[in-house]
C-alpha cells in the first residue's frame, strides 16, 4: 500500500476558493476512476471539484473548476486526488484510488467497501496541452511587457510577420505569449532586465525582448542563455556591432560556444559544424542577428550597408569541440576558467575551406595554413583583419602527434605570417593594392587578431578560415562572455 503523501511544510494557497480546512477532492469526467470513485465522494464531507463537468459527479455537491484556477493552487497533477488542508495548508494527499489510503485519509473505516483495492488515476486536466498555453497565459501573462499585435483572421501568420518586417528573409516562428513565457523558462533572469543596448539605434534589450526574437528565430527555451550572452557580448563597445553593421564589408557577428552547456543542448562541434542541419547552431546566431535587426534597427540597405554580406549574416554558430580536442581549449587562452560555459562573438565572414590531404609534418601543415590564412582580406594588407582558423580533428592529430600544444602552434604561425615589406607594397606582383611604402616585415594578424578552435568531422583533412573584420580601435574586437546557466 502506498503512503499517504504529507506536505506539512507545503506553502499556503492564496486562492479564496481553496478550503482552508477539511477534505478537497479533485476530479474530471472524463476520468474512468473518478467515474468509479464517484459513488464514495458523499460519503467523505469533503469539498469536490469538478475540472471538466459541472454536472459531475450527480448528487454531489461540486464546484466548477473548469477554468482550472483551483487545480493550480492545489498543485494536481493527478485525478482523482484526495488531499487534507488544514490551516490552510495541505498536510496529506492521495492520488488515484486506493481504498485503504482513501480511508486512512477520510477516517472513513467502510469507504468503497464495493470498489475495488486499487485503481491508477488520469492525468489531470491542467497537462493537457489544449489548455497548457492557455493556463500558462492566464498564470503569468503579466510578465509580458511588450505590445500586443494582433493579426486579422485571414491574415497568413507567416507572410503577416514578413510584411511587418521581423525577419530575415525566412520565415520566422509567432511569437504568441505562450512560447514567450515558455522562451523565458530557460533562463531564471527577470524578463525586465536590461540584457544590453542594442546598436544601431542604441534601444535597451531586455531580457523579453531577446526571448521574443529567439522564439522568432526558432530557438528552444534551452538555448536563451546562449543567446542572451552572444547579446551582451555583441553589444560590448570592443565589439563594434554599429561599425560592423555600417562597414561595406561583407563580416557580420558569428558565435562560438565553449563548455559543458555546448553538449547539454546540441550545439553542433562535429561534422558539419558550420553548416546547417542542427537546429541550435542555425537559431542561435540567427536569434542574436534578428536582435541587432528588430530592437536595434539594423537593416540590410539602411545601416547594414553590406556590398555583398555573405549566408553568415543570417546567423552563424558552432561550438568548439573541447571533449575530442587535445589542446586547452580557446575559451581558457581568453580567460575562461576551466569546465565553464561561455560564448566568443566574433566578426566573420563565411567560411573558406583549406585543404592539406599530403603534409603530414607539423611544420609542413603550419606553412599551409599559414599561406591560406594570409589571403584574408588581401594577401597584401597587413595587419589588417582578424580572422578565425577552424582546425579539423585529422589536422590538429598531426600538431598533437608531434608534441605541439596550442602555443607552439600559434607561436609558430605568427612567424610564418610575418611578412616581408616588398611582398606588401604597392605595385608589387604588378598589384597596385598593398601598403604604402613598407620598410620591415609586418604581421598578417595583430596580437590576439587570430583565434583558434577545433571543431569538425573526423574524418577528412579539411579546415577553415573565418576571415573577419577590421581589428582593435575603430574596427571590432571578439568578445567572452560567460553564460548565466538557471
Amino acid at each position: 500500500m502506498p503512503p499517504v503523501t504529507t506536505t506539512a511544510t507545503a506553502a499556503a494557497s492564496t486562492s479564496p476558493e481553496v478550503p482552508a480546512d477539511g477534505l478537497v477532492v479533485v476530479v474530471k469526467q472524463d476520468c474512468p476512476t473518478c467515474r468509479l470513485v464517484a459513488p464514495v465522494l458523499g460519503d467523505l464531507g469533503a469539498t469536490v471539484y469538478t475540472q471538466d463537468d459541472p454536472a459531475f459527479p450527480p448528487g454531489v455537491a461540486v464546484r466548477d473548476d473548469t477554468d482550472l484556477d483551483a487545480s493550480v493552487a492545489l498543485g494536481i497533477d493527478v485525478v482523482p486526488t484526495l488531499l487534507r488542508r488544514e490551516g490552510g495548508r495541505e498536510t496529506a494527499r492521495a492520488e488515484g484510488w486506493d481504498r485503504a489510503t482513501w480511508r486512512e485519509l477520510s477516517g472513513v473505516a467502510d469507504l468503497g467497501a464495493d470498489l475495488p483495492e486499487w485503481k491508477p488515476g488520469c492525468g489531470s486536466r491542467t497537462h493537457d496541452p489544449a489548455v497548457a498555453d492557455a493556463m500558462l497565459v492566464r498564470a503569468r501573462g503579466h510578465e509580458l511587457a511588450a505590445r500586443r499585435v494582433e493579426l486579422a483572421g485571414l491574415e497568413d501568420e507567416a507572410e503577416a510577420l514578413y510584411d511587418r518586417g521581423w525577419t530575415d528573409g525566412l520565415p520566422v516562428v509567432a511569437p504568441t505569449p505562450p512560447r514567450v513565457l515558455r522562451m523565458l523558462a530557460g533562463t531564471t533572469r527577470a524578463p525586465d532586465e536590461v540584457v544590453a543596448v542594442v546598436p544601431p539605434n542604441l534601444v535597451p534589450a531586455t531580457v523579453e525582448k531577446v526571448a521574443i526574437n529567439a522564439v522568432l528565430a526558432g530557438c528552444r527555451p534551452e538555448y536563451l542563455p546562449v543567446v542572451l550572452a552572444a547579446v551582451e557580448a555583441a553589444c560590448a563597445e570592443e565589439f563594434n556591432a554599429h561599425g560592423l553593421l555600417a562597414t561595406t564589408w561583407g563580416a557580420g557577428p558569428a558565435v562560438l560556444v565553449h563548455g559543458p552547456i555546448a553538449r547539454r543542448i546540441g550545439v553542433n562541434a562535429g561534422g558539419n559544424a558550420l553548416g546547417q542541419g542542427t537546429r541550435a547552431n542555425s537559431t542561435i546566431g540567427r536569434a542574436v542577428q534578428l536582435v541587432i535587426r528588430n530592437v536595434g534597427g539594423g537593416r540590410p540597405g539602411e545601416v547594414d550597408r553590406a556590398t555583398l554580406g555573405q549566408p553568415g549574416k543570417v546567423g552563424l554558430c558552432f561550438a568548439e569541440d573541447e571533449e575530442h580536442s587535445p589542446w586547452e581549449p580557446l575559451s581558457v587562452e581568453r580567460g575562461v576558467p576551466a569546465g565553464a560555459s561561455a560564448v566568443t562573438v566574433f566578426a566573420s565572414e563565411g567560411p573558406r575551406g583549406v585543404v592539406d590531404q599530403i603534409s603530414r609534418t607539423p611544420e609542413s601543415l603550419a606553412r599551409s595554413l599559414a599561406v591560406a590564412l594570409r589571403g584574408v582580406g588581401h594577401p597584401k594588407l597587413a595587419p589588417g583583419f582578424d580572422a578565425v582558423l577552424v582546425l579539423s580533428p585529422e589536422h590538429v592529430a598531426v600538431f598533437d602527434e608531434a608534441g605541439w600544444d596550442r602555443a607552439r602552434f600559434t607561436t609558430t604561425l605568427a612567424e610564418l605570417l610575418l611578412l616581408p615589406p616588398e611582398e606588401l607594397a604597392r605595385g608589387a606582383d604588378g598589384i597596385e593594392e598593398g601598403m604604402p611604402e613598407p620598410t620591415r616585415p609586418h604581421p598578417k594578424f595583430r596580437r590576439e587578431g587570430l583565434m583558434v578552435a577545433v571543431a569538425g568531422g573526423g574524418a577528412g583533412k579539411f579546415s577553415a578560415v573565418l576571415g573577419g573584420w577590421v581589428g582593435g580601435p575603430g574596427g571590432s574586437s571578439p568578445v567572452t562572455r560567460i553564460i548565466e546557466e538557471a
